[in-house]
């Protein structure tokens, strides 16, 4: 589970709206353990409270014509709709340390850099109900988490990370007072389903009123309902995690946002 780390929240909206060919300025940084790790138990808010950020003065990225809101991304010439922001996970972290390239139709994320965090989120499209699916290939070391999102928004988010050691975890993201971004754990659990290693895995999550579920390899592996936060609506993205072990190299071969 990721616990808490620090980062303002109006760098963090910023990022969120420049474009991949344009992502400007100092990464925010964090504490962000493995799913394969235990951290110390994040409490969650009753009713966590955020500050409006001020209006950032970017451009916002350029969204194509043919943009979808319902496809499957294969990553056959560029990821233009996707925005792009990092979190540095340590002092020593290398903002430049990942290679984000299309090779041969899949989106490599290549690290060069242990506690690097690199979120990408589909801009066109804001979603209530939704499934995002994807295929993911493993071919470095086994500390790294695979992140599908639902719901983002500043009102907060939904993340499902599944760790190739074979854990996994749903968590509840959200923006301190002071600017922190939190993370309180919904729920957690092993799956004998990963495979782990250099192999390939097919995620799905489904976002549902207020049923979060998440398949592994075709198998409904938890359902969680939240009555807490529900979250009504936001943006779908994905995610790859380093951690303490290089090389980190992680392929998505397609990503599907659908109908749930």
């Amino acid at each position: 589970m990721k616990s808490q780390y620090r980062m303002l929240f109006a760098l963090f909206s910023l990022l969120l709206v420049v474009s991949l060919a344009c992502n400007g300025g100092a990464a925010p940084t964090a504490t962000q353990p493995p799913v394969n790790e235990e951290p110390p138990v994040v409490e969650i808010p009753e009713q966590p409270q955020t500050e409006e950020p001020a209006p950032a003065a970017t451009e916002a990225p350029v969204v194509q014509s043919s943009a979808e809101q319902f496809f499957t991304e294969e990553f056959d010439a560029s990821y233009e709709n996707w925005s792009r922001f990092d979190v540095l996970g340590s002092q020593e972290t290398n903002e430049d340390g990942l290679a984000l390239e299309i090779d041969d139709s899949r989106l490599v994320f290549d690290f060069s850099t242990k506690y690097l965090y690199t979120y990408l989120f589909y801009e066109p499209f804001e979603y209530d109900n939704v499934a995002v699916e994807a295929r993911v290939e493993n071919r470095g070391m086994n500390d790294n988490n695979i992140s599908l999102i639902c719901r983002y928004s500043d009102e907060g988010w939904y993340e499902f990370n599944v760790a190739n050691s074979g854990l996994y975890n749903i968590l509840y993201g959200f923006v301190e007072p002071d600017g922190d971004i939190g993370y309180g754990r919904l729920a957690d659990g092993g799956s004998t389903k990963i495979k782990s290693g250099k192999d390939v895995n097919i995620y799905k999550i489904i976002c549902k009123d207020r049923k979060l579920s998440l398949y592994i390899n075709g198998i409904e592996t938890r359902v969680y309902e939240d009555n807490n936060y529900v979250l009504r609506d936001g943006k779908v993205g994905i995610s790859v995690s380093s951690f303490k072990q290089l090389p980190i190299k992680v392929e998505y071969d397609w990503v599907t946002v659908s109908e749930p």
